[in-house]
């Protein structure tokens, strides 16, 4: 029996466990048509179950070494888990360039993991519009984790504090001193830090640097005081207490009501990003015209401004 078309079978094969459903589904929201608002429709009110868990950090600090370790407890546990490589786009094409999914290979086997590389499509952020409601379909088809690894480009992954509930903020000691990570804005966005390949030198002080900047953080009685774990994902050291830390911050969530708060920001963004892709639409739809050919020219030959144009397309979308 092929894969259903229809929207409605689709979502509830996929639901019963059916990757291919699954993988088609996804791809279907990320053509960006009318067909992905249906489904999102849809989707949405099977929505809030899952947690969402951002794993981010520079370059080569061994981020998919460590989910692989994370999938592999998770399933212990009997959760099924669903991760989200994020990899830079192809300028041309928009896809994942980097195949992250043949790094967690040993799972393709498992019915309770789901892995899926998807672009950045060029978003600044580092994270779609289509990342953020694949990561719905997720949590809507029964998956109580769903991991988002980001490409770990630095500043441009502060995008990842408005999807994910728990941020995992992954360093080595080569990531440089605590000051650069300031810099990069990963105080602001990280709730648990692991410094991992903790084995190398520089590690016992990396930590003791990264506590001290937390110390420094104004907080009270209240506030949640970011843990530092050092890990080893390729020996399977440490990872034990981080995902004990990462348990007490959606405990921490739970009691404080800040998890609500967290949704109401995601859900704000995914407002944003609907009614900015529409106005993305409706503008290349008008520029495609005869109208805004000639209204290009006139910008080009510099017999109007490039806001006073902007104000004449505005007026036609």
């Amino acid at each position: 029996m092929g894969i259903p078309s229809d929207p409605k079978s689709l979502i509830d094969e996929a639901r019963d466990g059916n990757r291919a459903a699954l993988a088609r589904l996804i791809s279907r929201i990320e053509y960006r048509n009318e067909d992905t608002k249906k489904l999102i429709e849809m989707l949405y009110p099977m929505t809030g179950k899952a947690q969402v868990w951002g794993i981010t950090g520079p370059p080569g600090a061994g981020k998919s070494t460590l989910v692989d370790r994370l999938i592999a407890k998770l399933r212990q546990q009997n959760k099924k888990v669903a991760v989200v490589a994020v990899d830079p786009s192809s300028p041309f094409s928009g896809g994942a360039i980097l195949g992250d999914r043949i790094r967690m290979q040993q799972h393709f086997q498992d019915d309770g993991v789901y892995i899926r590389s998807l672009g950045t499509r060029g978003r600044h952020g580092g994270l779609s519009h289509s990342t953020k409601e694949a990561v719905l379909a997720l949590d809507a088809t029964g998956f109580d984790v769903v991991l988002v690894e980001t490409a770990g480009v630095g500043q441009t992954e502060l995008d990842i504090l408005k999807l994910a509930q728990t941020v995992i903020v992954v360093l080595v000691p080569e990531s440089g001193d605590s000051i650069q990570v300031m810099k990069a804005g990963l105080m602001e966005i990280s709730d648990v830090f692991a410094v991992n390949k903790s084995d190398r030198p520089e590690a016992d002080k990396l930590v003791r640097e990264l506590v001290a900047n937390v110390g420094l953080n104004p907080h009270d009685e209240h506030s949640w005081i970011i843990p530092v774990c050092k890990t080893e994902a390729n020996r399977d050291v440490g990872v034990d207490e981080l995902l004990f830390q990462v348990s007490n911050h959606q405990e921490y969530l739970e009691k404080s009501g800040k998890k609500a708060e967290k949704v109401k920001a995601f859900l704000r963004e995914e407002l944003v990003d609907i009614l900015i892709e529409g106005l993305r639409n409706s503008l290349d739809s008008v520029l495609a015209t005869d109208g805004g050919a000639q209204l290009l020219d006139q910008l080009y030959q510099k017999k109007i401004a490039p806001y006073e144009a902007a104000k004449v397309l505005s007026g036609r979308t």
